[in-house]
């Protein structure tokens, strides 16, 4: 495998805190499989003793996949989102099985219950009680005194009122939600010394990937996992950061050398993925973004070896529907098929 200059330095860094700034097709995945390989082979690293992260069960399995076929006789390394490592955490403290997990159907539930009970109306309650959950969430994923939380979906005293209840209908029931895992994993973690001793010998060096998408509770209990070791490695790029409405904070990529010192940064800036033109525009329209890492962010391809990038605008969603057909419908008389014509697209923010 040839890797650049970079990727070599992000590869064979083993002890202590690296901040890897990843832009889009930069390989990050073959980056952090191939460190662990080397860890382990270079370093002589346990494979128990590593534990990665990703912010989805996908994510997760397909990190596990390309390592086991890229080190097939290695066995014991964890991979894993930060809900089902925090789980595992407490299952072993608490005896917790998934029936503990509160369904999403109960969650909403409740929430309707208690918004029904009391006479809360609004333009939409399916939204409302959608609303209501993500700021829930944002409470206990913030860290943030419910005192001091002023919602922005209902009347605070409302907001608390549901809250209360919800939460007095989790205990009532034996339940946690997905939020709990988080808060109750810094809880433990945070009084019980001996126990936060176990899992950091058992886990001496922690991969993070998409880590412009971790939230603050998370990112405390990264910090306690990591003790004095800080043996952490964050793989993210803050100019990505989507998950803001779920508590979501790049700004912690900011904090990360302040927090973990000694930490070193290094910068994948080279695109395999995309065409010269995608990446010079894609550039002029990040460089807006503010409090951002600086980067220099390059296409692997020359410039003319593909279509410019077009912009188009229309006045409407039918315009706009119209425009595409038109064009699919010009690729295919130019001779290609249209099993060949792929559409990329995001759906229109409510």
């Amino acid at each position: 495998m040839e890797f650049n200059e970079s990727q070599k330095r992000a590869v064979r860094h083993c002890d202590g805190p690296m901040l890897l700034l990843a832009g889009p097709g930069s390989g990050k995945t073959t980056v952090i499989t191939h460190r662990i390989k080397y860890m382990t082979e270079e370093h002589g690293v346990r494979p128990d003793n590593i534990l990665v992260i990703t912010f989805t069960k996908a994510a997760a399995n397909e990190m596990k996949g390309r390592f086991q076929e890229l080190c097939p006789g290695t066995r014991g390394v964890t991979f894993g989102t930060f809900h089902s490592v925090f789980f595992w955490m407490l299952r072993n403290a608490y005896n917790y099985t998934a029936a503990n997990i509160v369904t999403d159907s109960e969650k909403y539930g409740a929430i309707r219950d208690s918004i029904d009970r009391h006479g809360f109306r609004y333009d939409s309650q399916e939204d409302f009680a959608k609303n209501v959950v993500g700021e829930i969430g944002n409470v206990k994923s913030g860290r943030v005194s419910l005192e001091n939380y002023e919602s922005t979906t209902m009347k605070l005293e409302d907001f608390r009122i549901v809250y209360d209840e919800y939460e007095n209908f989790l205990r009532r029931c034996g339940k946690i939600d997905f939020d709990d895992m988080l808060v109750f994993t810094y809880e433990l973690l945070s009084e019980r010394p001996d126990i936060l001793k176990m899992w950091q010998n058992k886990f001496r060096y922690i991969l993070i990937d998409e880590f412009q998408d971790i939230n603050m509770i998370q990112y405390d209990i990264v910090k306690l996992l990591a003790g004095e070791r800080q043996n952490v490695f964050s793989v993210g790029d803050d100019d990505q950061s989507v998950y803001g409405f779920r508590g979501a904070a790049p700004a912690i990529m900011k904090k990360f050398p302040e927090d973990f010192h000694g930490t070193v940064i290094e910068y994948l800036n080279v695109n395999y993925r995309c065409s010269y033109d995608i990446v010079e525009c894609s550039k002029r329209i990040i460089q807006n973004n503010r409090d951002r890492y600086e980067k220099q962010l390059r296409s692997a391809f020359a410039a003319g070896q593909s279509d410019r990038v077009h912009i188009v605008k229309t006045d409407s969603m039918t315009e706009q529907n119209k425009k595409i057909i038109d064009r699919i419908t010009e690729l295919n008389r130019a001779g290609i098929p249209y099993r060949e014509i792929c559409l990329l697209y995001t759906s229109p923010s409510p």
